[in-house]
């Protein structure tokens, strides 16, 4: 099994192995990253071996400043303005590819984009002392509930890897939201921790939404963040045998008899719902329910990016090939 080391006493243990073309799982402000040097063949592949990751879907290329970000990527206007106004923090650029820059092929899937994000925190530091960019993505089995603790990674990946960092419960707890500058527009890939509302009064427009071909970023797949458990999305009504993911203070009918129970937010509150959203998922998918029913909550702010996990995960798990 993994070890599990706290953060503060992490950091050189996690930088040998990385060194070394191994992978870590790291605590960032989102969820818990399995992070290997975005330069290294190895450790590239080595996440999407631990994962079980089509290699078709592209991972996010983390960085420490806005110096390493410039050898990796062409910056357009729009762009940098938003690196500026957001990072470090919870939002990924999709930008042109600088040529030589020493990313692995794997990185980014054979694209001629790559996904750029700057952490907070122990992820920043990690890479600032490795000098290196970090490829990763989530650390958890591949299109399975994303991880916001240490010991939520080391039950799904323990016995893959060997070193998962204990930095507590992740703050934000949805991965990053992803947008692409095209033609002075943005659109947005995939809502994330940075509600879109907040981007569009940054850029002063509103970004543009679907009708983006192929899997251009990480989390683009229509089945992902999935529990072993069915999930039924705006239940009104539970069924006795179903677990109910509940929202704010008005109960679906029948919702005393449920198999197991948890609100995302008895007050209501999009961002405390963020912050529980994988880790409640987690706990009713143990609950041995085969369905997990789960109230209506609004699209409004943090709520796009929840709704967008929610039908991810509610989406048929047949799907093995990217969208087109």
């Amino acid at each position: 099994m993994a070890e599990i080391l706290a953060a503060g006493e992490a950091l050189e243990r996690a930088l040998a192995l990385l060194q070394g073309g191994d992978v870590v799982a790291i605590p960032t402000e989102t969820v818990y990253g399995l992070a290997g040097d975005a330069t290294n063949g190895i450790g590239v592949a080595r996440i999407f071996e631990a994962k079980g990751r089509p290699r078709f879907n592209p991972l996010i290329a983390h960085v420490a400043d806005m110096a390493m970000a410039e050898r990796i990527a062409v910056f357009d206007p729009l762009s940098r303005k938003l690196a500026l106004a957001f990072w470090p923090g919870p939002l990924t650029l999709v930008l042109p590819q600088r040529p030589g820059n020493g990313i692995h092929p794997l990185v980014t899937a054979g694209l001629d984009t790559i996904a750029l994000r700057m952490p907070r925190g122990f992820g920043g530091d990690l890479i600032a002392k490795l000098g290196r960019p970090l490829a990763a993505p989530s650390a958890n089995s591949s299109g399975k509930i994303s991880a916001t603790t240490a010991q939520a990674v080391a039950a799904d990946l323990g016995a893959r890897i060997k070193l998962v960092v204990d930095g507590g419960a992740t703050p934000v707890g949805l991965e990053s939201t992803i947008v692409k500058a095209e033609d002075g527009r943005l659109r947005l890939l995939r809502p994330g921790g940075i509600a879109a509302g907040e981007i569009e009064t940054q850029i002063g427009m509103e970004m543009l939404r679907g009708g983006a071909a192929g899997v251009e970023a990480p989390g683009m797949l229509a089945s992902h963040y999935a529990p072993g458990a069915a999930v039924r999305l705006n239940a009104g009504t539970v069924g006795k045998d179903e677990a109910l993911l509940a929202f704010g203070s008005q109960r679906a009918e029948g919702w005393h008899h449920a198999a197991a129970f948890l609100n995302l937010s008895e007050t209501g509150d999009l961002r405390e719902a963020a912050s529980n959203l994988f880790a409640y998922m987690q706990q009713l998918d143990r609950s041995g329910a085969p369905t997990i029913a789960v109230e209506k909550v609004p699209f409004e702010g943090l709520g796009e990016a929840i709704n967008d996990r929610l039908s991810r995960a509610a989406a048929p798990r047949d799907n093995t090939q990217p969208k087109t």
